[in-house]
């Protein structure tokens, strides 16, 4: 899969690492910008006073699926139900909200568990899959909490509780009764 990351830092310089390892090929854009039109999908990972001046220096993402991490930690634009909601305003395709609640820090560390930690996302149907696909081969088992607009939640979730468990430093599993 062609992948094009919106954001060099931890959160989408570490998933376009290891997307590369899963033998994904990975475009990831700065702070300058650039062009999307060669993606299969797009991940925004900018920090969220930020959302509308990236995607307003990227081409090339009108209809394209894209997967949003963001999270409210320096302020949110109001006037959108969530983050993925204000992606989706910019590129009017399918838009999921995924790997916010997952610790950067942690990256290197997933596949030495002895099970694979969650991933909870939120999407649109059309965006399910290809979230479902990249969260796996990220290392970690997806578990949807439903349609977008529960995306806002996730993002409520980080912030407000989840955000200040173990300082960045936890894992999490959500499993059916018997599976764990």
């Amino acid at each position: 899969m062609n992948i094009t990351t919106i954001g060099r830092g931890n959160i989408g310089g570490g998933l376009a690492r290891l997307w590369e390892r899963a033998g994904h090929t990975v475009t990831t854009l700065g702070s300058e910008g650039g062009d999307a039109s060669g993606a299969d999908v797009v991940l925004v990972a900018v920090p969220s006073n930020a959302v509308s001046d990236a995607l307003g220096k990227v081409s090339g993402l009108e209809g394209k699926p894209v997967i949003d991490t963001t999270n409210a930690f320096h302020g949110r634009d109001e006037q959108y139900e969530s983050f993925a909601h204000e992606v989706k305003s910019h590129t009017t395709g399918p838009v999921a909200k995924a790997f916010n609640a997952n610790f950067a820090a942690l990256y290197d560390e997933i596949g030495n568990q002895r099970m694979r930690p969650s991933c909870l996302y939120a999407a649109d149907d059309e965006a399910r899959e290809v979230t479902e696909q990249l969260i796996r081969d990220a290392g970690y088992d997806p578990v949807s909490v439903g349609g977008l607009e529960n995306a806002r939640a996730l993002e409520d979730f980080v912030t407000g509780l989840f955000g200040k468990v173990e300082a960045g430093r936890t894992f999490y599993r959500f499993a059916p009764s018997g599976e764990l």
